[in-house]
Formats: structure tokens, C-alpha cells, sequence
């Protein structure tokens, strides 16, 4: 026999070995507004399906957790290869990239004809009726080589350089009926369990739609972005010039020595887009209506102030005296900064900045006027006067960054020709394999969890800690702006994975085992394991990655 420890409950029951978490579940009662499709158990995920043989702690999950939706998503991934597979032999499916509250997919058909509407709805009445017949999802565990050669007769050569440049001596994978397949993470017992989705025709391909992470009864609300698409497709383009789509192009190129010209091209390709807007800006500035002031933001960890002076340096090639300051000198004082429902200081909100003060300097500058600027003690939690004094020359252009700066309400009364908004992110181009793209926030936590531990501020386990507070402001404050943004600048380089491999690792491992966040840290080891480590020695100190890594020059 084997005790249970529910998390839910704070209650422990005794099993026979063996159980799975499906028949344990019912045992356990405790409010399910939702259904529960997914568990932490010893604080790792896993499936409804599985076993366990010792005793254990188990947290059961629905949708609205972190967790509980990748599990949901990856399912539902699997159903739609399913659908296309059996409904166009020899097509190939690629889940792009997660946007517009969804997964943008690709389908080459196999017949050199394009997706129409007609094979969209027998795409999703295929899916319909694989929901209604419940199949379920089966886990198999075999010897890495095994594996390797069914998806090479599977013809699935993506999961073949994967699973050759990182697998160990066995590997899971997936099958649904007879469809074969590769998850890095748990999925749903099976397809009954997908209740809510939608797929319709986006851009190039399919989006597959998802439930609302608040409320999983109902469609997440589709948001148009077409800059974030044209960027995603620029970047897509230059990682099929280099012939790098997928983890497993890019982990055999590292291994073939490739690892520096790589992170020479990525850094040039930065640069160039870079150069594009500040000359942008530079003609803005010399036409009838000229442009005075440039607002840069981004969601944390997005790489916004090295962004800032790179692009200062380029708008100086440029003949342009660039002056900046950071949103972040006009901070309130700590005791005034607003609370979370739980007390907690919420340093992201937009009244965290005492944004009246600032456009009041701001219109001075704008007139010519001289003004003292602030200085904010992060340590005390003051502003503080320390005689930093800026005036706006002729032929001198105001550089405002911070999270907040493309909120209208911060320059409200600065007419709308003056502006020039740019909107960092971390689009991350490349993907595992062609069915498990990397969100972009796996990007960001990762120089998050870096940055913050080597800089002394917050361990790898505070950072996890509050990652959710500062995703639900990005999705309030940042997010909404992004598409208004005059330049899109996407911060992420496709060997940046591999070069932060080594420094994540070390951090990650500082977290124990018996609390919350390790789960998190599990999902993150697991997901480095799949890119071959390189040096960061070819790494400029110009490098965006460098404000994370150390060793910047600015």
C-alpha cells in the first residue's frame, strides 16, 4: 500500500500500488469549477495516467493553470497532426508559433495545392469526430535508437535530428491510434477531453484557437497581429536561408563547429534591423512633420535598454544627438507604489510611475526648457535629486524607454506626429520540432532567472515565484500596445538557447526539490536538454544577450 498526499485537500489517503492518478481523483473532494486534466506530483508534471508505485504528494490541476494548459494545448496539437494525417497522406504539418490567442499552423498538403476552405472544414470535422470517439492518448517508453527509426519511417526527419543530437538511452513518445508522435510534456488521457477549440483560416495557414486561460468554457478572444506575424515571418525566412528550422538544425550545426559564424549572422541581422530603424527615424526627423520623441518598450526581460543603446549609437552614425531616460527615475516612492490583492507591492502596474510628473518634464523638455531630471534609489525606494539636468538642443531627439512608455495616458498631451513608438519582444523563430514550438515567455524567464541571480536581486526560485504577477501585468499593461507600435524588433537570436544553456542550468539547480516552483524548474531543465551547449565566447560585448549573461559593454 501507498499513502496520497492531495495538495488540493491537505488530506492523505492510503492506495494499492500502481493506481493512476485517474482513479485516485475521485477519492479527493475538493471544488472543481473545471475539469482536471493534469497533476504535479512531487512537484513535476505529469499525466492523468500515471502510476504510482510509492507514496507520493499530488496537486491535481485544471486549465487555468500554467501546467494544466500546456497539457491541454499539447493534446490538442496532437489531434489536428491526427486530422491531417488521416485526411492527407503524405502532408506535413508545422505548428508554428503561439499568436492571436492561438497556434498559427502551416500544411503543406503533399499534392502542391493550397489549404482551401473546404479542406479546413474536413480538417475539423475529422477533429469533431475524433473528440466524440474518445480515443485515447498512449505513452510508450523505448531505446533511444527505436524511436529514432520510427519516426524516420514515420518520416518525421524533424524528431530524427532532434532525439539523435540530445536523446539519452530511452525515450517517450506518443501514439494516437496510428499516428506516432513527440511531446516533451504529459498530455490528456484522451481526446474526450477536448471540449473547447476552433480552427479557422489565418494568413498563410490554420490557427488553432484555444480556451480563455481565465475562463476554459470559452474561446481565448482572438486578437489581430499583423506586425508580430510580419516579424515572425522575417525571421522565419532568414533561419530557412541558413537552413535552421528546428532545434535539431541548429544543435547538428553547433556540433559540426558552426556555433560562432551562427551567432555572427544572428548578431548582423540584429544590427541590420537596428540601422533600418534608426534611419527610419532619422528621415521622420527631417520631414514636414518631424518626429522629437522615440518611446521603446517591452515585456520584462525583453532586452529594452541595451536595445536603447544600440539604437542610440546608429542614430549618432546618423548625425542624430540621441538623450534617454528611463521611466523607471519617475517611480513613486515605495510606500506609495500600488498593492496586488495579496499586499504585495505591484511594482508593474502603470501607477507605479508618477506618470504626471513625467510629462510635465517631458512638455518642458519638449519646449526647450531646462529641467532636473530624477534618479530613483531602488535601494531606499526614493526618488532622488542628484543635479542630472537635460535640455533638448536642436537636432537632439528624446529617447523615453520602459515598460509603460507606449501607454497612451503617458504622453497624452505630446501631439501624435512627434512620436515614434518600437516595441521589443522575444519571437522566438525556431522550434523544438514541426509540433512543439517555444513560447516566447520560456525565452524571457530564462534571462529573467540569469540576470537576477547573478545581479544579487532575487534567487531562481523568487523569480519563478512571482514570473505569473509579472505575466498578468505584461498581458494588462505591455501587450496591448504592442501592435501600435511604428518598428517591431524581435530581441531573440536562434543559438541564444544553446549559449545560455550552461549559465540557466547552474541556476536552476539551486532550487530544491520540495517546493512549488521546482516544477517549473523540471519543465525548464528538460526543455535546455534538448539544445547542445556552446561557448559564449564569440558573444560581442554589444550583445543583447549580454545584458543577461554578463560581460556588457554598456
Amino acid at each position: 500500500m501507498i499513502k496520497i498526499f492531495c495538495v488540493n485537500t491537505q488530506t492523505t489517503k492510503t492506495f494499492n500500488e500502481g493506481v493512476t492518478l485517474q482513479d485516485i481523483l475521485p477519492e479527493f473532494d475538493f471544488p472543481k469549477p473545471y475539469p482536471i486534466i493534469a497533476a504535479k506530483v512531487n512537484n513535476v508534471c505529469q499525466g492523468l495516467k500515471y502510476r504510482a508505485f510509492n507514496s507520493r504528494q499530488v496537486e491535481f490541476l485544471d486549465y487555468t493553470s500554467y501546467v494544466g494548459r500546456g497539457v491541454y494545448c499539447r493534446s490538442l496539437c496532437f489531434l489536428l497532426c491526427k486530422a491531417t494525417k488521416d485526411l492527407f497522406p503524405g502532408s506535413k504539418l508545422i505548428v508554428r508559433r503561439p499568436i492571436s490567442k492561438g497556434y498559427f499552423c502551416s500544411l503543406d498538403k503533399g499534392d502542391g495545392t493550397t489549404l482551401t476552405p473546404e479542406d479546413l472544414e474536413q480538417i475539423k470535422s475529422r477533429m469533431v469526430q475524433m473528440v466524440e470517439m474518445d480515443i485515447p492518448f498512449r505513452r510508450w517508453e523505448v531505446q533511444a535508437d527505436e524511436a529514432i527509426e520510427t519516426f524516420r519511417q514515420a518520416g518525421y526527419e524533424d524528431k530524427v535530428k532532434l532525439l539523435q543530437s540530445t536523446s539519452g538511452v530511452y525515450v517517450n513518445y506518443y501514439t494516437l491510434e496510428d499516428t506516432v508522435d513527440y511531446y516533451y510534456d504529459a498530455l490528456l488521457p484522451s481526446t474526450g477531453y477536448l471540449k473547447v477549440w476552433e480552427l479557422t483560416l489565418y494568413k498563410t495557414g490554420m490557427l488553432l484557437r484555444v480556451p480563455n486561460r481565465h475562463c476554459p468554457d470559452a474561446l481565448a478572444p482572438f486578437t489581430e497581429q499583423p506586425k508580430t506575424f510580419e516579424v515572425f515571418s522575417e525571421n522565419l525566412k532568414w533561419n530557412k536561408i541558413m537552413g535552421l528550422d528546428n532545434a535539431g538544425d541548429v544543435n547538428l550545426a553547433c556540433q559540426r563547429g558552426e556555433a560562432p559564424d551562427l551567432i555572427k549572422v544572428a548578431e548582423a541581422l540584429q544590427e541590420k534591423k537596428i540601422v533600418q530603424i534608426a534611419e527610419e527615424i532619422h528621415e521622420r526627423m527631417n520631414s514636414e512633420n518631424p518626429i522629437r520623441l522615440v518611446l521603446i518598450t517591452g515585456p520584462s526581460s525583453s532586452g529594452k535598454s541595451t536595445f536603447c543603446k544600440r539604437l542610440s549609437i546608429q542614430l549618432k552614425a546618423c548625425g542624430i544627438r540621441p538623450i534617454s531616460f528611463s521611466t523607471d527615475d519617475y517611480f513613486v516612492n515605495r510606500v506609495e507604489t500600488p498593492l496586488l490583492p495579496d499586499g504585495s507591492y505591484d511594482f508593474d502596474n502603470f501607477d507605479t510611475v508618477d506618470h504626471k510628473y513625467l510629462q510635465s518634464d517631458l512638455l518642458k523638455l519638449l519646449n526647450g526648457e531646462e529641467v532636473e531630471v530624477p534618479e530613483y534609489n531602488f535601494v531606499t525606494g526614493l526618488r532622488e535629486f542628484n543635479g542630472k539636468r537635460l535640455r533638448i538642443e536642436p537636432g537632439t531627439l528624446l529617447l523615453i524607454e520602459g515598460i509603460h512608455a507606449l501607454n497612451p495616458r503617458l504622453t497624452d498631451q505630446v501631439p501624435e506626429e512627434m512620436k515614434y513608438r518600437i516595441f521589443i519582444n522575444t519571437i522566438t523563430s525556431i522550434s523544438l520540432d514541426d509540433h512543439n514550438c517555444i513560447p516566447t515567455s520560456d525565452n524571457r524567464l530564462l534571462r529573467r532567472i540569469v540576470r537576477d541571480y547573478s545581479k544579487g536581486a532575487f534567487s531562481a526560485k523568487e523569480t519563478i515565484s512571482n514570473w505569473p504577477n509579472v505575466r498578468r501585468s505584461e498581458v494588462q499593461w505591455i501587450y496591448p500596445y504592442q501592435e501600435k507600435a511604428d518598428a517591431l524588433f524581435s530581441s531573440s537570436y536562434i543559438v541564444e538557447f544553446p549559449v545560455i544553456r550552461a549559465y540557466a542550468e547552474r541556476v536552476l539547480m539551486t532550487v530544491p526539490k520540495n517546493c512549488p516552483e521546482y516544477s517549473e524548474v523540471h519543465r525548464l531543465l528538460k526543455f535546455l536538454s534538448y539544445f547542445t551547449p556552446v561557448s559564449d565566447k564569440d558573444v560581442p560585448a554589444t550583445s543583447l544577450i549580454r545584458s543577461f549573461i554578463g560581460g556588457s559593454s554598456f
